[in-house]
């Protein structure tokens, strides 16, 4: 009767110390990782995001870039460090669901080694073609597909990257044979692309915006569930293609997380102070000009979401004999 009377006291007073560094909290300056380059989406992402915060906390968010292994070195520093709060990691697709089936081998496992904090943005990416293909249309893609198997090339900045599995995805639910040209960046698979060396390629809004808008690629479709912002009037794959594409959705995604043994008081505090920024518009127009369409939620929110996003890529990687290289 008294272990059960301690045990009770003692995650009483837990509870209770919880409550206390929330409110107090960031004691220290927090260290927001990056597994990826400055200058890249999730590092611009991160620093927007962090001056923000530090604005609102009157302490600064040190961002922290540790590039390397598709994210995995930011993944593991950020698994194995000590859960007062303080460190916290920008992961994405790659790094919270898709590097799983990649990789042979992980330092840290996506699901049991961090808590959740919130989604912070996604970004569509948009399916272009050269404009020398005849397709107007995803439903005409698809046709001039299934009419020369294995004569159409698409691009992606490489094996394994989300632009590879975007395309992999819509092989399967499509039902097409469509050949992968790997490249050793978005950049160059996009020239290629542009030039007509390849003739399609899944690539982010923000990269190929530009090179619509002058002619020089024909937009047939965004990669989101819904209608992005930043293209009102392209439809989504899902809408615009086959019955077979029904519910067809492939973007690339940041959000928050914290080493899992985080206490919940923490998490929930970290959540309504970036749910807060957010949703001031200044962030939001600078982001979305980006071609970031910014999410929020709950931590449930976004561990549904993740748990969502990992068998569904796991198939495709099988299935696509996909590797990280």
């Amino acid at each position: 009767m008294h272990r059960v009377a301690l045990v009770f006291c003692c995650g009483l007073l837990a509870a209770v110390a919880g409550g206390v560094r929330a409110q107090n909290f960031p004691e220290k300056p927090p260290r927001f990782v990056v597994g990826f380059t400055p200058g890249g989406p999730s590092d611009i992402l991160a620093r927007a995001l962090g001056q923000k915060l530090s604005d609102l906390w009157a302490q600064q968010v040190v961002i922290e870039n540790r590039p390397g292994a598709g994210g995995n070195i930011a993944a593991e520093l950020v698994a194995r460090s000590a859960p007062d709060g303080t460190t916290w990691l920008l992961g994405n697709n790659s790094i919270l669901a898709t590097n799983q089936s990649l990789y042979s081998k992980l330092a840290y496992d996506p699901v049991k080694d961090f808590a959740p904090v919130v989604l912070v943005a996604i970004q569509p990416n948009i399916l272009v073609v050269n404009p020398a293909v005849p397709a107007s249309s995803v439903k005409e893609l698809i046709a001039l597909a299934k009419a020369k198997p294995g004569q159409l090339n698409y691009a992606s900045s490489g094996s394994g990257a989300a632009a590879h599995l975007a395309a992999e995805l819509f092989k399967t639910m499509a039902g097409v044979d469509i050949v992968h040209v790997p490249y050793k960046g978005a950049q160059p698979a996009l020239t290629d692309v542009i030039a007509g060396q390849a003739q399609l390629m899944f690539a982010t809004s923000a990269s190929v915006i530009p090179y619509v808008k002058a002619g020089r690629l024909r937009a047939l479709a965004v990669t989101s569930s819904q209608r992005s912002a930043t293209v009102p009037d392209l439809p989504t794959v899902s809408e615009a293609g086959a019955t077979g594409l029904r519910g067809f959705e492939a973007v690339t995604w940041h959000g928050v997380v914290v080493p899992r043994a985080t206490p919940a008081a923490l998490v929930e505090r970290l959540n309504a102070d970036i749910v807060k920024v957010l949703a001031m518009r200044d962030l939001r127009e600078r982001l979305e000009s980006l071609g970031a369409e910014l999410a929020g939620g709950t931590p449930q929110d976004f561990a549904d979401y993740i748990a969502r996003e990992i068998p569904k890529w796991a198939k495709v990687v099988k299935e696509s004999g996909a590797r990280a290289e």
